[in-house]
Parts: structure tokens; sequence; C-alpha cells
């Protein structure tokens, strides 16, 4: 008897069978093509948990032929890549790298993504690595510009629904039961869109269950595993539940709540790193230059965080956390640039107004190329009234100015510079 997992059971073995990604894999899809040519660069996955990052690496691998490794950056060294990169210059001899799969490659450190280049650059390996952060910012530059980054897109509801159908007429242990869902809510709920959690669900109410027959209700899913969540998953639903109450508490001004949703998550083993940037854009996006010092602040928390690591940089987080909290808010700037490029949706490319163009050349001079500029600089105050927007729209209101006192100063600084065009 199979004692594997259910998500491991129905693991689909070619790209017919896999679920999902349709804009990668389905019928003349960019990654389907370069698959069937028989040639990938190094690639990394980017995208939320339980979407088929592994997956799709073992059926690339399967599919080309080539070995196939893996390692997880948790629990692998610089020592493990090598002897990767040893065995597979070791089977060079049949021209074809081997496949590395490093899952959570973001928490690989500088040294050990280091130590993939030369096997990278070489071809003596092709690279897949899975990430649930953004890679720009997790992977250095060296490496990431020596891959193609292909982001994996949440599971749709009709996906995970197919999904469960899907397992309940091809698995074998499942079909000697007689199962139906009647009700889908709480299974896609509790999985939070992750597509290995919803499996492992539905096989913890099924094995819950001694009759033959079972007909699976929102009522039986909840209460068969409500005993089995456990408080703080860093790679599940909690993980982003938790993450919204904290940066909610922050937004909404509470510092004891902040604090709170902190110490569960620094509980939970989370990466402390992952908290520091969330910090960053908070103060950006909810508090703005409502207090301009708060993004300063988170600045320098992410980059204590990084040098001190846990357990001192608990202290760091908090008293980052209680600053943001009891900031005043703003978050006229989030508003601003969402503003901003609806504009830009809408109207697409405006061309730039020819007194703000720049003439390098005696022809753009010629064609009257920033004739009409005044310069700023050579002005009473620093200042030149003159028209920055693009014809079609200009007049058009984007930032406006939340209530509080730093931003009722720039409006009266603004007001003083150009009377009527910044009236709010």
């Amino acid at each position: 008897m199979d004692f594997s997992p259910l998500a491991e059971r129905i693991r689909p073995k070619s790209l017919d069978e896999y679920i999902g990604q349709e804009h990668l894999i389905g019928q003349g899809a960019v990654l389907r093509k370069a698959i069937a040519s028989g040639h990938i660069p190094s690639l990394i996955f980017w995208g939320p948990p339980g979407v088929g990052k592994t997956t799709l690496a073992q059926i690339i691998s399967k599919d080309l032929k080539r070995p196939f490794y893996t390692l997880s950056a948790i629990n692998s060294g610089v020592k493990d890549i090598r002897d990767v990169i040893e065995k597979s210059q070791s089977k060079g001899l049949f021209n074809n790298s081997s496949i590395l799969f490093i899952d959570e490659i973001h928490r690989f450190s500088k040294s050990q993504q280091d130590s993939l280049l030369g096997a990278v650059e070489k071809g003596t390996i092709t690279l897949i690595g899975a990430t649930t952060e953004n890679p720009s910012f997790e992977v250095i530059p060296a490496l990431l510009s020596r891959c193609q980054v292909y982001i994996l897109k949440p599971f749709s509801k009709e996906n995970l629904i197919h999904l469960l159908h899907h397992a309940l007429e091809k698995d074998e242990k499942l079909k000697r039961k007689k199962i139906e869902i009647k009700e889908h809510e709480a299974l896609l709920r509790l999985s939070g869109g992750d597509a290995r959690k919803l499996l492992n669900i539905l096989e913890i109410v099924v094995d819950a269950e001694k009759n033959e027959e079972l007909t699976i209700t929102d009522k039986l899913v909840t209460d068969t595993i409500q005993q089995n969540i456990v408080l703080y998953d860093k790679a599940g639903e909690n993980h982003y539940d938790i993450i919204s109450a904290f940066i909610k508490s922050i937004r909404g001004s509470d510092p004891n709540a902040a604090v709170y949703w902190l110490a569960r998550m620094v509980d939970g083993g989370e990466d402390p790193l992952f908290i520091a940037r969330r910090l960053v854009i908070s103060a950006s996006e909810d508090i703005g230059n409502a207090n301009p010092t708060a993004l300063v602040i988170a600045n320098n928390c992410f980059q204590a965080v990084n040098m001190v690591g846990y357990p001192e940089c608990e202290i760091i987080l908090s008293q980052a956390v209680v600053y943001l909290a009891c900031s005043a808010k703003s978050n006229t700037s989030y508003l601003a640039i969402k503003k901003a490029k609806a504009i830009v949706k809408e109207h697409g490319a405006l061309p730039v107004p020819l007194h703000l163009r720049n003439a390098p050349t005696q022809l753009m001079k010629e064609l009257n190329y920033g004739k009409e500029y005044n310069y700023s600089h050579d002005n009473p105050g620093n200042f030149a009234h003159q028209e920055y927007l693009p014809e079609e729209i200009k007049d058009t209101k984007l930032y406006e100015p939340g209530n509080n006192a730093r931003e009722n100063e720039f409006v009266q600084h603004l007001r003083s510079l150009w009377k009527s065009k910044y009236q709010y």
C-alpha cells in the first residue's frame, strides 16, 4: 500500500496532466514551446505556495530526460551545491546538463548563490529555483541575470475544484470509498489556494470518517480539521492571515495589536526580513508624507535586521512596529500612483511637451526641443509657472494631500506657488 500523502500520489507526470498555469504551459505558451524544443535556460519560478513549482520542475526534467537533483535552501549549504555540480560534471559525457531544483531559493545566502554562478554560466547545470518572494529582492543580480523568471499564478476556484474531483477519480485509496463533495467552501477557504494543503485537508477528512460512504460538507470539514490547524504556518493560509492582521493593526494605529501579531510571527519562526520588508512598504503606503521619517525608520530597521538576525532583531522589529503604529497616517502617495497608472493605461504614451524635452543634438534644437523651458532656479523662489503635464491631461489632480500637519504644510506651499491649480 502507498503511504505517501495524497498530493504526492496524484502528482502530475506530464504537462497534459498539469492543472493551471495555462499562460506558461498551455498549447503554444512560451514555456511549453521551450520544453518542446529541448532547450531551456536556467529558470526561477515565482509564485505563492502550492501552485505547482516543484511539480513543473520535475515534469521538465522528465520531458527533457535530464538527471534531476533537488535541494532545499532551508537545510542545504555550499557543500551540497558543490556535490551536485561534481555529479553533473561526471555525467557531462551525455551532453545533457543536469537540472538542479532549489526550493525556497530566496533563503540562500549571497555566498550560497555565488557558488551556483560558474556552473550555471557554463551550462554544467540548469538551475530551476522556486521562490514565494520577489526574486528581484532575494536573488543576487549576477544569478538573476542568468535566469529566466516565470510567474506562477494562484489557482482559480475552478482549478481547485477540478483538482478535488480529479483526486476522487484517480487516487486508488480514495476510490475505495463512495465520496461526494457536497460543499467546497470550507476546503477552499482553509487551504488558502494552496493545492498541496487542499489535498492534505481532503485526506484528513476522508481518513477521519470510517464509513464507506461519505458526504463532505463545510461543517464536516471545519469540525474535522479544527484541531489540526497549526498556530502559525509559514507556507499556508495562517501566514497570510497574520501578516494581514499585522499590517492592518499598524494602519489602524494600534501598537498593542501590531506587537502581538509581530510576536506571533516571531514565535512561528517567520523570516525577519520578510517582516521588515512589509514595514518598509507600510511606511510608504499607510504613513507616507504624514510622517516621512517613518520610511527612514523602516528602511534602517530592514538594514539592522539583516545585520543582526534572530534573536536580537526582534527588539529592532518591535521598535519599528511601535513607531509606525503610532505615526500619523496618509495613503495619498499610494492613491496618487494608482491614479497616475490608470491615466497612463487610459491615454497611452502621451508625447512629452516640447519645452520639457532634452535637446542633445543640433537637429533637436532646430525642432524646438526644450526651447520654451523656463529653468526654475533662474526665477524668484526657485519656481517657474509652466505646464509639466501633457496637454491632453493638463490640470489633472493626482496628488490630493491628506488632512495632517505635514501635508497641510505641503498644501500651503503648493497654493503659494500655483494659486488656483492646487486648490483642494
